[in-house]
């Protein structure tokens, strides 16, 4: 390998060395080098004229410095870094992207993975739990692995598999307008109009009292020959319970027709919430809700309700009065208008 800045072996034109010649014998200097490091990650058919360009870039540069009064190898190194790493270099050339997803589908991929896992996710955990639940000779650790095995697996193959989809949309250009929805106009800018909530909110407000009736119905009839809820209560308690869940749905579904956290949206809620928590733990306190003939209760004995019981009854009160304020907090600042903080930015600002 000869010095840097020493004339190239070859006195036949660059052109022809290219056709003829292996790219090892061409290494003979850091040009060479350079040059051939980028080729590596050029398509074949282009890296004859990219040869051509980059080499008379570089002697430009170079022919340029020494006319500045740089020594030559010194020009030489100073215009190949400036170029910086030949792989990135390539890649420009190529028009190849070098990230997984892009900043045009960027977006639209963000909002795709917020709404896998924030929506099909928990339902997937949830319908899995149930299952386990309901199976045969359920353990509390078995079904709490099972959950925590469910998110994990469920939620790594709806990033591997959204991304990977992402990704070869991006390389390909296979339905990337679509997605992009075409060029941004303003229009695209959100109203951020006084809705209450948005359809996201709406569908998990409606979602869970969906698994919540289909568990109740399905836990007396499948999974197992003994039901988990105690079977005497289908003469009224259960189907009231069902009546409340289902209430709870449909109040979601006013409200979003309505648009507003109005008194009656905070009256109605607290109503609801109150009734269903209120029998919940009627039925809990007066051994009415659990099923005494249920596998893992005869077989654990009366220790396991004298736990479970007690927990279930504080879960319900907490989460009762959690959603009463909730609705309540919201429902006030709707009428007094309070600005919404937009963090980072020391703002407020009050939209509608």
């Amino acid at each position: 390998m000869t010095q840097v800045g020493a004339p190239a072996p070859h006195s036949q034109p660059h052109e022809q060395r290219f056709r003829h010649q292996p790219w090892e014998s061409q290494m003979t200097s850091l040009v060479d080098r350079y040059v051939y490091t980028a080729l590596r990650r050029i398509p074949e058919q282009q890296r004859a004229d990219i040869d051509r360009e980059l080499r008379a870039s570089i002697d430009d540069a170079v022919d340029a410095r020494v006319e500045a009064g740089e020594p030559r190898d010194a020009a030489v190194e100073r215009a190949l870094l400036e170029l910086g790493d030949p792989d990135k270099l390539a890649d420009s050339y190529a028009d190849r992207p070098n990230f997984l997803i892009g900043p045009e589908l960027y977006g639209v991929w963000r909002r795709f993975m917020m709404m896998l896992f924030t929506t099909v996710l928990p339902i997937v955990v949830v319908v899995t739990t149930v299952v386990a639940l309901f199976g045969d000779d359920p353990k509390a650790g078995d079904i709490i692995g099972g959950a925590i095995g469910s998110l994990l697996t469920v939620g790594a193959h709806l990033a591997f598999w959204t991304t990977l989809t992402f990704a070869v949309i991006e390389r390909t250009g296979l339905g990337k307008a679509e997605l992009r929805g075409g060029a941004w106009s303003l229009d695209d800018l959100p109203r951020y109009e006084p809705r209450a909530i948005t359809v996201g909110q709406l569908v998990t407000y409606v979602a869970w009292p969906v698994i919540v009736i289909a568990a109740i119905v399905l836990q007396q009839f499948t999974f197992t020959e003994e039901p988990v809820l105690d079977p005497d209560g289908w003469s009224f308690w259960w189907p009231l319970l069902i009546v409340l869940v289902a209430l709870k749905a449909l109040w979601a579904v006013w409200l979003y027709r309505q648009g507003a956290w109005t008194r009656a949206v905070t009256v109605v809620n607290a109503v609801l919430a109150t009734a269903a928590g209120a029998l919940m733990v009627w039925l809990l306190a007066s051994d009415r809700f659990f099923n005494p003939a249920f596998d893992w209760i005869t077989d654990s004995g009366d220790n396991l309700l004298d736990w479970i019981t007690p927990a279930a009854i504080v879960v319900t009160v907490a989460g009762a009065l959690w959603d009463i304020a909730e609705v309540a907090v919201r429902g006030e600042r709707a009428r007094r208008g309070i600005p919404t903080k937009v963090a980072g930015t020391g703002n407020t600002y009050k939209f509608g």
